[in-house]
């Protein structure tokens, strides 16, 4: 009986070790697709903007605290797609990223971004006429 126990035990250990290390390999693809989708470009283009919100004195304390927090945002985002999507959808992911068109939008994502920006900001003022029109 000892026997059948330990060997139970033993499958258990084992089953939870190998989860365990088969959720960091998706993690660290999950990681890895985040990378190369431009992430990066879009968290400068943001970085640019409120930079230019802070006096120039205090520049160089705002860019240590913003790129320590970096990792925290990059963990955070890989958990929410490892809730929305499978292994296999991130592998299908990272095939695209690694193809031309892929590498070409991880490359442009930091200008695609900043005009977005420039964009939503021109039409501001006419979703705020709107929205104005049917709050009263």
């Amino acid at each position: 009986m000892k026997k059948l126990i330990l060997t139970f035990a033993l499958l258990l250990v084992a089953q939870f070790g190998f989860s365990q290390a088969v959720d960091e390999a998706f993690k660290k693809d999950v990681l890895k697709v985040i990378e190369r989708s431009g992430a990066g470009g879009q968290m400068a283009s943001a970085k640019k903007q409120i930079l230019s919100m802070i006096p120039e004195d205090k520049h160089a304390a705002f860019l240590v605290e913003f790129d320590a927090l970096l990792p925290k945002v990059y963990e955070a985002t890989a958990s929410i797609y490892m809730e929305e999507y499978t292994k296999e959808d991130i592998k299908a992911m990272l095939a695209f990223y690694e193809s031309p068109v892929g590498q070409k939008m991880a490359e442009k994502a930091e200008v695609i971004s900043s005009k977005s920006q420039e964009a939503m900001s021109s039409l501001q003022g006419d979703m705020q006429a709107i929205v104005m029109k049917y709050m009263q």
